[in-house]
């Protein structure tokens, strides 16, 4: 079944997609999924969307439904990319299961809206920084230039594209660990587990540090500041003369990716989602019609305006400008900081007074520096390499223990440009698990066996309750999962 329209409407058809293929009426809002499952059998597997020209190239293709969800051709290639710049080689059985596991996410971020799971704005374009930068210090790429080129798209055009795949695997994350979040595991349960295995079949722990880390902020020249707060000023000034609309100016100059393209609206956030000096405004703020101070976090400078206030939750509006940084304020805390790495080593003063002294990040400061490992189920000083934020860990790789670091630049969890020393603490090379010594990482291992065995039933379950259809190309795909055929 092929179906033609004009480019404008190309937008509009994505979004029918689904509708159209399942030969319903459009509706407003979502149905639950099971309402399909009672349809007909006139259901065309796949809607092809088309460019109304000569050359008659296909723009985007719906190849899976979920429930009254599409999955597009064009997000098993964003998805395929993103693996790909990960440094992943996918097999053809593995790009043949990209749809499968965009399929799972489907199922997870409809049960996150019923449980009304959420994610700030502030996390998101945290975590799309972080990657961009990641790539970008991938010596495969090196550079943004070298970045925009390999992708052919822009910074810009990435935060956008990346903003909401970033936000889906995050709220795909939270749901799974809400349905698991009251699985125990006692100390009987992981010696049971552990007790008949032979020695060889003892889990390998991988090589893990301790790390301790000082960052110094660079310099940011006034004057840069002033220009920021003055063209903030100066959109206040436009939007409070009528010559334009708050979200018009949002959507051509803020500097938040991800509520840029909505015209700054944030949707309704409680006051936790929110950085606490944005929140503080924010909140207080009574007339749509007005624009707020300019608030400054750690993220940069924002004005914002008002939508509406449901309860505890507000919607609102903001602009946020980034002051740039200089390359030679970064080389001016590079040669500080390489000057506290030289004195440390001739033992003028230790690394923890340095941190006491010097280091402006707040997480690690009061710890002597020590990076706590938020990713382990219990919080642990401890580190596997890949858990280290990437440009650390590549200065980690060789260090030995008591070494501290040249300076280096790299971004900090606030999405911001830091320069950096790292002393290494210590390294517990990869071993045979025991039950004395890695008794926590042992508890992990059949924990997380558990969770992954609740997670899976949950799964099976929810398929069998969901309406499927999928292109006949995936008919002789090996999924996972063997539901998804009905």
């Amino acid at each position: 079944m092929m179906m033609k329209y004009r480019k404008s409407q190309v937008c509009v058809v994505t979004a029918l997609a689904v509708t159209i293929a399942l030969g319903l009426n459009a509706r407003v809002g979502k149905a639950h999924a099971n309402l399909f499952a009672q349809e007909d059998s006139a259901v065309v597997d796949s809607v092809v969307v088309q460019a109304d020209d000569k050359s008659g190239s296909v723009i985007d293709e719906v190849v899976w439904v979920v429930g009254d969800e599409a999955i597009l051709k064009s997000d098993i290639e964003v998805h395929k990319i993103s693996m790909e710049m990960e440094g992943k080689t996918l097999t053809e059985e593995e790009t043949c299961q990209i749809p499968e596991e965009l399929a799972l996410q489907k199922l997870f971020l409809h049960q996150a809206a019923i449980d009304s799971i959420e994610v700030s704005e502030a996390e998101i374009n945290q975590g799309v920084e972080q990657r961009i930068n990641y790539w970008i210090q991938d010596p495969r790429v090196g550079s943004k230039e070298r970045l925009e080129a390999m992708q052919k798209k822009s910074i810009s055009q990435l935060r956008q594209e990346m903003h909401d795949e970033y936000k889906n695997q995050m709220l795909t994350q939270r749901m799974q660990q809400k349905l698991v979040e009251n699985l125990k595991m006692s100390p009987a349960e992981v010696r049971a587990y552990f007790k008949n295995l032979p020695e060889d079949s003892l889990p390998q722990i991988p090589t893990q540090v301790e790390v301790q880390l000082l960052t110094l902020t660079p310099r940011i020249a006034p004057e840069e500041i002033n220009r920021v707060k003055d063209q903030l000023r100066e959109y206040t000034e436009r939007v409070t003369k009528g010559e334009t609309s708050f979200a018009t100016l949002a959507r051509f100059y803020s500097e938040d990716p991800g509520s840029a393209r909505q015209g700054g609206e944030l949707g309704y956030t409680g006051r936790g989602m929110l950085d606490p000096a944005f929140a503080a405004v924010a909140f207080n703020l009574t007339d749509p019609k007005k624009i707020s101070k300019i608030v400054e976090t750690e993220f940069g400078f924002h004005i914002i305006q008002l939508i509406d206030r449901r309860g505890e939750k507000i919607n609102c509006r903001h602009i946020l400008l980034k002051p740039n940084i200089s390359q030679e304020a970064i080389e001016e805390t590079k040669i500080r900081l390489d000057s506290v790495a030289k004195e440390i080593r001739n033992g003028k003063y230790t690394f923890e007074t340095a941190v006491a002294y010097v280091s402006d990040d707040k997480g690690t400061r009061s710890n002597n520096g020590l990076m706590v490992n938020a990713s382990e189920n219990a919080q642990t000083s401890r580190f596997k390499m890949k858990d280290l934020p990437s440009e650390v860990a590549r200065v980690v790789e060789g260090m030995k223990v008591g070494d501290v670091s040249d300076a280096f630049e790299m971004t900090n969890s606030k999405g911001k440009k830091v320069v950096a020393l790292v002393k290494l603490k210590d390294r517990l090379n990869a071993h045979r698990a025991t039950i004395t010594e890695d008794f926590q990482a042992m508890k992990d291992i059949v924990l997380a066996q558990r969770r992954a065995e609740t997670l899976k039933k949950w799964v099976a379950d929810k398929i069998k309750d969901t309406y499927v259809r999928m292109s006949p190309e995936y008919d002789n795909c090996k999924f996972v999962y063997e539901g998804w055929r009905k």
